[in-house]
């Protein structure tokens, strides 16, 4: 499995490119984190310009199957969070095959 950048190699890669403290690069990024949560549960959506956006969406009650029995159960209906990606965030990282 591959790794991801750690939040504090996000950090330091920040504060180096920024030419800021990895104290404030991490303020940075609690505040970015912080807003997003706020921002979404209050209006529905948080964009991150180039990246993509946060989206609280409402899921409706469903009749679903318990995998064990095979009996039919009802599931309730639920608030969940989607992100969708950016189209050009998406065409960087996975062009479109031609």
């Amino acid at each position: 499995m591959a790794t991801g950048l750690t939040k504090t190699a996000l950090t330091r890669q920040l504060a180096e490119k920024l030419e800021i403290t990895n104290k404030q690069s991490a303020a940075f990024l609690d505040l970015l984190a912080e807003t997003a949560i706020k921002e979404t549960k209050k209006n529905g959506v948080f964009v991150i310009p180039g990246i993509g956006r946060l989206v609280k969406a409402e899921r409706k009650a469903r009749m679903g199957r318990n995998p064990q029995t095979g009996q039919a159960i009802k599931i309730k209906a639920k608030t969940v969070v989607k992100f969708r990606v950016a189209k050009s965030a998406k065409d960087t990282i996975a062009p479109p095959k031609k």
